[in-house]
C-alpha cells in the first residue's frame, strides 16, 4: 500500500505541542494524560448486537478533560451512523497507556464481534524516551494479534517531542509507514495533524485537544476509517461475514 511520510513541518508542529506541555527527561515527563488521572473505561459487555469498531488509545483517544460524548470516538460513532453503517464504536482509551500498556489489554479490549481495530498508541512512549525497538515490537504484536482474528486493522500515527534528539524522533516517526507497509493495514499518517501546535485547538497543556480539536482528529481517523469500514458492510450484505480462526 502507498504510505504517506508526515512532513517535516507538521512533525515539528507535534513537536512543539508536545514541548509546550513541559516535557522534562525521560524520569519525570508526564505521560498523555498522566496515570494518576486516568479515566475508567466501563468493561465492554461481550454480547453487543452491532459488529464493533475498537479505538485501543491512550488519553488522546479517552478523551481526557472534555465529555466524552466530544471525544473523537463518540465522533466516529456520529459518523457511522450519518452513513448508514451498522457499526458500534468502542472506546478503549486509558489515560497514561503506553504501547506495552495497550498490548496488556488487547484481549480484553477484543471482547464482542469486533471487525475493525484502530491502534492509536505511542505518544507516551515518546513522552517517556521509551526505546523505538520496543513501540515497534509492541505495536507488531497488537497488529499481529488483530490479523490472527482476521479483523482489518487501521495505524494511527505518532510523532516524539524534539527531547531526545533528532535520531529519536527520526527513528520513531518511521516506526509507524514501516509497520504500515510491513503488514498492509491502513495508515493515518498523522492522529493530531492539524491541531498538533495549534494553541486554539488544545487544552491548556498544549497537548489534549479540545472539543474542537478533537472534531479534526475524527475527520483523520474517518477518511481512512470510513471506506474500510464501507467494505465491512457490504462484505456482511453479501453474507460472507467474519472468516473463522
Amino acid at each position: 500500500m502507498n504510505v504517506r511520510l508526515v512532513p517535516v513541518a507538521l512533525s515539528a508542529l507535534c513537536a512543539l505541542a508536545l514541548a509546550a506541555a513541559g516535557c522534562g527527561s525521560a524520569g519525570d515527563t508526564p505521560a498523555v494524560g498522566d496515570v494518576r488521572t486516568t479515566a475508567a473505561v466501563a468493561p465492554v459487555p461481550a454480547s453487543a448486537a452491532r459488529p464493533r469498531v475498537v479505538v485501543l488509545g491512550d488519553s488522546l483517544t479517552a478523551g481526557l478533560g472534555i465529555p466524552v460524548a466530544n471525544a473523537y470516538p463518540s465522533l466516529l460513532q456520529q459518523r457511522v451512523d450519518a452513513a448508514g453503517l451498522n457499526f458500534e464504536v468502542v472506546n478503549a482509551g486509558v489515560s497514561g497507556d503506553t504501547s506495552a500498556g495497550g498490548l496488556s489489554r488487547l484481549e480484553w479490549a477484543l471482547q464482542g464481534d469486533v471487525r475493525l481495530l484502530v491502534v492509536a498508541l505511542g505518544a507516551n512512549d515518546g513522552l517517556r524516551g521509551l526505546p523505538v525497538g520496543q513501540l515497534r515490537r509492541n505495536l507488531a504484536e497488537i497488529i499481529e494479534r488483530a490479523r490472527e482474528r482476521h479483523l482489518t486493522v487501521v495505524l494511527a500515527g505518532m510523532e516524539a517531542p524534539p527531547n531526545f534528539g533528532r535520531d529519536y524522533i527520526s527513528a520513531f516517526h518511521q516506526v509507524f509507514p514501516s509497520l504500515a507497509a510491513e503488514y498492509d493495514v491502513a495508515l493515518v499518517p498523522f492522529l493530531l495533524e492539524g491541531v498538533a501546535g495549534h494553541a486554539d485547538l488544545n487544552q491548556n497543556d498544549g497537548m489534549h485537544p479540545t472539543a474542537a480539536g478533537a472534531r479534526i482528529v475524527a475527520d483523520n481517523v474517518w477518511a481512512v476509517l470510513e471506506p474500510l469500514t464501507k467494505q465491512q458492510q457490504l462484505r456482511g450484505a453479501r453474507g460472507e461475514g467474519r472468516p473463522g480462526p
